[in-house]
């Protein structure tokens, strides 16, 4: 048995990288009994339990695959990754490459292995529905795969010795896989409100992305864009958009569920982070945003990288009467960062930050806000961003809808849960399903039920085109992690990220054998590892 574990854990090094002195070192206690405890009700629970840890190791960390080298967000004082967030040295060996593939075929080895246990262990009630949940969760670690990487090897196997030989699966056949997949699991999940696990509308919001991606593909069709809307409309399930932006992003008690319209997230309750809260935290809260002080301010300020901030181009995709702007940055700063959240009455706090909007740009503007705010300094409209060479603290504005007040000061600390999938996008999946579906009056009607949340105008049959699309994605959801993966589904990377992030130039993206950089490159620590030959790079990096 103990020789079992081990391999379990050890499987299939080329493509998790993971380390077995450390899961020995860690874990040295009680594995030999694991195969036993796996076939109890406990212990397939605590199995299952592992499967929703991974969802932290894939979206806790640094956050570079999922928002750099957009059009949203550039580095301010300290660099991003070079190849991931300016193309021009993307390499299999670039620094955060590995990162999403190692951590997603770990995902899906605990998968696996939930699947293959879940025949032998003991009967419950509830057992058809923990496999349906463990089914989504391997179907989405394939699904940031092939968008990142292509074609992938597809590994469904539970391996009791180690594989080091593995082919490459086509794009369209893991697209096929993960649907498979879905469309099992919406009818073994739970249908009732979403308690932190899979649902049915979790998985219904899911299969909407899936067809709504594919869609855009070579292998994929029109029919996946109507697949997709019939999939969003089953996830929104006629619920409205009841909450105001503020009451989505208000700090408040960060276990599940944040609010009503969360459909999927991972968890970080406190007490989950309670043995180490400086390192089992995320770092979600710590990017998008200036450096704003070290631990002399610990309990002022939130800690923040400096690295991803805001561009231009973010900044004004927003107008004045859209309530999504003062959500989502603080655009004045107290003399205690914190006293925003934690004081009622603001008006007789000391500002030591204001950083003016578009509609505010005038002289005349900057000398009435400062002669009620003398102490302040004053961000002028175009100076807050990374284009203009910001060098020193708070020069860029923070990005604020990620705060987490009562966590410790540090990168790795806060416990708001991360939200995967919201009512919101939910809309906007629709609106972009329809849209391409060539039903565009219908896809009008669920972009407008999101701005009129904003308040802000409805959009007009005239605008409403792909781009009109990317824009509202990017106020709605903006650091939400998904932002590459919409540049990437809709075409849309070269021509966006060139225009509007200023250290990104067309030119960046020219790979080898003619071939743009757009899918990332497979991993030279899983290529070295593979003892596959005829296991083929991606073409740009060939």
């Amino acid at each position: 048995m103990k020789k079992i574990q081990y391999i379990t854990s050890c499987l299939l090094v080329l493509l998790t990288v993971t380390s077995c002195q450390d899961f020995l070192e860690e874990e040295n206690e009680s594995f030999a009994v694991a195969e036993e405890f796996y076939l109890t009700e406990e212990g397939y629970q605590s199995l299952l339990n592992a499967n929703y840890a991974q969802l932290r190791e894939i979206y806790g960390n640094e956050p570079w695959i999922y928002v750099c080298g957009t059009d949203l967000f550039a580095e301010g004082r300290d660099a991003e990754p070079t190849g991931l967030s300016r193309y021009t040295d993307l390499n299999p060996s670039s620094t955060g490459v590995a990162g999403l593939y190692d951590n997603a075929y770990k995902a899906i080895q605990t998968a696996n292995t939930a699947i293959y246990y879940a025949d032998l262990t003991e009967a419950t009630d509830i057992l058809d529905q923990q496999l349906g949940e463990v089914r989504y969760l391997r179907a989405n670690a394939y699904f940031l795969l092939v968008q990142t990487y292509g074609g992938v090897p597809l590994v469904t196997d539970y391996f009791r010795e180690p594989v080091l030989e593995f082919s490459r699966e086509s794009a369209e056949d893991i697209y096929s896989f993960i649907i498979s997949e879905l469309e099992a699991a919406v009818n073994q999940v739970s249908s009732g409100a979403y308690q932190g696990k899979v649902n049915e509308r979790a998985v219904n919001h899911l299969l909407a992305k899936v067809y709504l991606t594919r869609g855009y593909e070579s292998f994929g069709s029109t029919a996946d864009f109507t697949t997709a809307a019939s999939y969003a409309e089953a996830a929104i399930a006629g619920q409205g958009l009841n909450l105001s932006f503020e009451e989505l992003w208000a700090p408040g008690n960060p276990t599940y569920p944040i609010n009503e319209e969360t459909l999927f997230s991972v968890q970080y309750d406190p007490a989950s982070v309670s043995t180490d809260p400086f390192n089992l935290g995320h770092q979600q809260t710590a990017y998008f945003g200036p450096y704003q002080g070290g631990s002399e301010v610990a309990g002022d300020a939130p800690y923040r990288t400096y690295t991803l901030c805001p561009t231009q181009f973010a900044i004004d995709l927003f107008t004045e009467d859209d309530e999504r702007y003062q959500v989502t940055f603080m655009t004045e700063v107290y003399e205690r960062y914190f006293d925003f959240y934690d004081v009622d009455d603001t008006s007789t706090l000391t500002v030591n930050h204001y950083y003016a909007p578009a509609w505010e740009a005038t002289q005349a503007d900057q000398d009435a806000y400062m002669a009620e705010h003398p102490e302040a300094t004053y961000h002028q409209y175009g100076t807050y961003v990374p284009s203009a060479n910001p060098t020193n603290d708070y020069q860029t504005i923070p990005l604020k809808k990620f705060d987490d007040p009562e966590a410790p000061f540090g990168q790795n600390t806060s416990r708001r849960d991360i939200v995967l999938s919201r009512l919101g996008e939910t809309y906007l999946i629709a609106a972009e399903a329809y849209l391409q579906a060539g039903q565009p009056d219908v896809g009008l009607n669920f972009i407008n039920d999101v701005r009129e949340r904003a308040d802000v105008d409805d959009a007009t049959l005239a605008e409403f085109d792909i781009d009109y699309i990317l824009d509202e994605r990017g106020r709605e959801l903006i650091g939400e992690y998904h932002r590459w993966f919409d540049l990437k589904r809709t075409g849309k990377l070269v021509e966006r990220a060139s225009a509007y992030h200023y250290l990104v130039e067309e030119g960046n993206f020219d790979g080898a054998n003619g071939v743009l950089k757009i899918l990332r490159p497979i991993p030279q620590s899983a290529l070295d590892l593979n003892q596959n030959n005829d296991f083929e790079q991606n073409p740009a990096y060939q």
